[in-house]
């Protein structure tokens, strides 16, 4: 029998089992040396896969090989660098976000010798049509290679874009027939509400509100974008009833949502009649469906932004795929001599991609294979400038940026698991582009067909298991967003450390104290170093170990100086704050005495007037 245990006393817990030392329970207990410097290099944000570059100066013959990061976007590939690169997207999205001017100047003025080039290729285009009209084929060659000279030299002048489109064939992208595009009607679906259209003005900036005490304000919003339901769904995001939970439209919705989204910001510009900035990520809800989180610059009405995304739709014009005539196990083959895919028993060339459209476009009553629409929750609110919630937004826009779309939700219990299932199998089995290879499972060749397509095992990014259908980026900024690139904002992040530090980017000696070399010089037109990937192999490529230790131990410094810098500069401004706080003392004391400080100097205004 167990003795009762007295009310209100627990059971003491066993001791902890301490493996013996030496024994080799105690050795697997110590860290690995190798996993506590790559914790270091996380630390000190350390690529831990950088890329080994030999670098050759010109000048002296110089060869050294240095580290360059990885420049992952990826956790799972490399989390320093991915981390940084979070951080700079959240910078770009601050930048832009709250803008009360235009990020972009207007255009200078031509020139007189860009002018005078456009002019001579107006000459040469007018000479190549005479030619032309005259069969004189030889002047025609000469003009075309007298005309792409003078594109070179407009190009060099400093003039964006070209002219005119080439002379030459189709382009190869286009349908099997040179010249031939086919146009769809864009008339608006009867199921669609009409929105109105006005005429998108050339400012991206909101609107400025004015308060009763006369202060103003110019607030932005955040938006968040779904797509419809497929089924209900419980709280972990599987859905209630499997059997008839839509996965068909789910993996179609999630290949093409970036469409949609692309034609939601071409209504609501249109509707408002000012060119809206976004930048904004897609990821994937729990139930696996994608969803996308957006900053907008200004303000719009919510019932204005509930409208456009319910009047908004992405058609899909593409063959029918509501019968799959081919298995995995029974595939069409490939005829070598007909260069098409054949029928595996009848040898009848299956119908090509050309030959598909054509059927659609003759059928007056044909509808599109599938429709894209938003759901019915659209959530939108007002953000202040300068606030913590509006940090608070960015960061949570950005949070799933540095992971796989698959390792945003993970599938803990066997309900979740079998949902992921489901709906990879079904996007192994959707078209992605006309040149899927999924196209021979329901008949149809897709455009450009050739010998090596696998249906079932398509390429595509959307077809993997990591993507959820989400095969396209990630991260959606507008053009006139912030005005830069993502290469200019690393720039600026530099060159705010070098100002910071008081350094210099004047090229000198490689490797001078106190200055950071410029590697290609002041002007961009001189390249003062070769650059090219060295073998891990190579004698002067030292071991990863070695390479992540130095590159700790640099940035260990680097970081110990920045803060050195930043107290230098906190207690800088600290004590210029002191002295501009005395001095106003000082100033209105003199102030009601009677006196200023022309006063002072033996000499006002008025004694000298």
């Amino acid at each position: 029998m167990t003795a009762a245990t007295l009310p209100g006393l627990a059971p003491a817990d066993p001791p902890p089992v301490v493996p013996r030392p030496g024994s080799r329970a105690a050795r697997m207990a110590l860290p690995r040396s190798v996993d506590v410097l790559k914790e270091i290099a996380a630390e000190y944000g350390v690529c831990v896969r950088p890329l080994a570059m030999r670098r050759t100066d010109l000048d002296t013959g110089l060869t050294e090989v240095i580290d360059l990061p990885c420049g992952a976007t990826r956790e799972d590939k490399c989390a320093p660098c991915a981390k940084k690169n979070r951080r700079l997207r959240q910078a770009q999205i601050r930048e832009g976000w709250h803008r009360d001017d235009e990020p972009l100047p207007s255009p200078e003025p031509a020139t007189e010798e860009q002018k005078s080039l456009i002019l001579l290729r107006a000459h040469f285009e007018f000479a190549r049509d005479e030619a032309c009209r005259a069969s004189q084929y030889d002047q025609v060659a000469d003009l075309d290679e007298a005309i792409r000279e003078v594109e070179e030299a407009i190009a060099a002048e400093g003039l964006r874009g070209r002219v005119g489109p080439p002379h030459g064939n189709a382009d190869e992208d286009s349908d099997d027939e040179p010249g031939r595009r086919r146009k769809r009607s864009t008339k608006r679906r009867q199921d669609a509400p009409d929105l109105p259209r006005r005429k998108v003005e050339r400012r991206t900036v909101g609107k400025t509100y004015t308060a009763p005490d006369g202060s103003t304000f110019r607030p932005s919003m955040w938006l968040t974008l779904t797509l419809d339901s497929y089924g209900p769904v419980r709280p972990d995001g599987t859905p209630v009833n499997p059997d008839r939970y839509d996965y068909r439209r789910a993996a179609w919705d999630a290949v093409h949502f970036p469409r949609m989204l692309d034609r939601f910001w071409q209504n609501l510009r249109r509707c408002e009649g000012w060119n809206v900035q976004y930048a904004g990520c897609v990821e994937p809800q729990r139930r696996l469906a994608p969803h996308a989180h957006f900053a907008i610059r200004g303000t719009i009405p919510r019932d204005v932004l509930r409208t456009v995304a319910a009047a908004t739709y992405h058609q899909v014009w593409w063959p029918s795929v509501d019968v799959q005539r081919y298995t995995l196990d029974r595939l069409p083959v490939w005829d070598e001599q007909a260069s098409a895919w054949v029928d595996p028993d009848t040898r009848e060339p299956l119908t090509t991609w050309t030959e598909a459209l054509d059927d659609i476009d003759d059928d007056p009553d044909a509808e599109p294979v599938h429709v894209v629409r938003f759901g019915a929750q659209v959530d939108a609110r007002g953000v202040m400038p300068g606030t913590a919630d509006a940090e608070r937004t960015i960061r949570y826009v950005t949070k799933y940026i540095t992971k796989h779309t698959g390792d945003c939700h993970k599938a803990t219990t066997d309900r979740q698991r079998k949902h992921l299932d489901r709906l990879w199998h079904q996007l192994q089995l959707t078209p992605c582009t006309d040149r899927c290879a999924n196209w021979l499972l329901y008949g149809v060749q897709p455009k450009k067909a050739h010998a090596k397509l696998k249906p079932g095992r398509c390429k595509g990014k959307v077809h993997q298991r990591d993507t959820l259908g989400i095969g396209g980026r990630r991260i959606l900024i507008s053009r006139d967003w912030s005005g830069k690139t993502l290469a200019d904002h690393k720039h600026d992040a530099r060159a705010w450390v070098r100002a910071l530090l008081g350094a210099t980017t004047d090229s000198g000696a490689a490797g001078e104290t106190g200055q950071l070399v410029d590697d290609q010089g002041t002007t961009p037109e001189r390249v003062r170093h070769a650059w090219e990937l060295a073998r891990p192999d190579d004698p002067d490529v030292g071991p990863l170990s070695h390479r992540l230790m130095r590159s700790i131990s640099e940035r260990a410094r680097w970081r110990s100086e920045l803060l050195a810098a930043k107290d230098r500069a906190a207690q800088g401004s600290s004590d210029l704050s002191a002295t501009q706080h005395v001095a106003s003392q000082h100033d209105g004391e003199e102030d009601q005495s009677g006196r200023g400080p022309d006063d002072r100097a033996g000499g006002g205004p008025d004694q000298h007037e």
